[in-house]
């Protein structure tokens, strides 16, 4: 194992990735014909099963809609709005709209992330379901070039949980003090803090870059 590593492991949304589309829970609620409200408290409800590779897509958004159906009230049948849609095609839909929700990237992040990989190890490690992992491969092709890349969808573990930051430290051979986390929720960082890892609380990028500056010993190529 290389002595005196340095790597930098990021958080994905939040910090490279925009956080959810503004209107996408609203327009995912209008399909299922309820409040936004309530809505947003079954999709985050449910989500962790999600996230952390548990359930599939059809299965977390079956679980979303059934806890949407109010129960049945023969005297009150015809004043409720039509329960949500358990069907394939609804699922299918809202899972579209959900993948999209989530797909846009801040470029002078990406750009800022591409460029630490002439000096230091980068890797990722990011809460997002598996399907969600695969379409952002496919879309954001800069990923292929991380040293290491972890989706909690499919190292089924998800921060702040001590499996998903050991996942990491073992794949990249590596020890927890090599490691600058960085992730916008402070819970992660404290998480990864614990194990032994040091850790940035993400708030912009000329922060960041100033942290990363002072924590790499020196800005030299590592790379031939």
């Amino acid at each position: 194992m290389p002595a005196d590593r340095h790597i930098v492991l990021f958080d994905l949304f939040g910090v490279i990735a925009r956080h959810q589309r503004p209107g996408a829970l609203a327009k995912m609620a209008a399909r299922c014909h309820t409040p936004t409200d309530a809505f947003t408290a079954a999709y985050w409800a449910c989500r962790p099963p999600y996230d952390a590779g548990r359930q599939s897509a059809p299965e977390y958004w079956t679980a979303v809609l059934r806890s949407l159906s109010p129960p049945p009230s023969p005297s009150l049948s015809t004043s409720l709005p039509p329960s949500p849609s358990v069907d394939a095609g609804t699922i299918e839909e809202l899972r579209l709209t959900d993948i999209d929700s989530w797909s846009r990237v801040d470029n002078r992040m990406v750009a800022y992330v591409q460029s630490l990989r002439a000096v230091t190890e980068v890797g990722l490690l990011s809460n997002i379901p598996s399907d969600h992992a695969d379409a952002f491969l496919t879309a954001q092709p800069w990923l292929h070039t991380l040293d290491h890349v972890a989706f909690s969808g499919k190292i089924k573990a998800a921060k702040p949980a001590p499996a998903a930051f050991h996942h990491c430290v073992i794949a990249m051979r590596a020890a927890p003090a090599d490691f600058l986390f960085v992730d916008d929720r402070e819970e992660n960082v404290r998480a990864a803090q614990a194990l032994g890892m040091n850790g940035h609380v993400f708030t912009g990028r000329d922060e960041l870059a100033a942290a990363v500056d002072t924590w790499l010993p020196t800005r030299r190529p590592t790379r031939k």
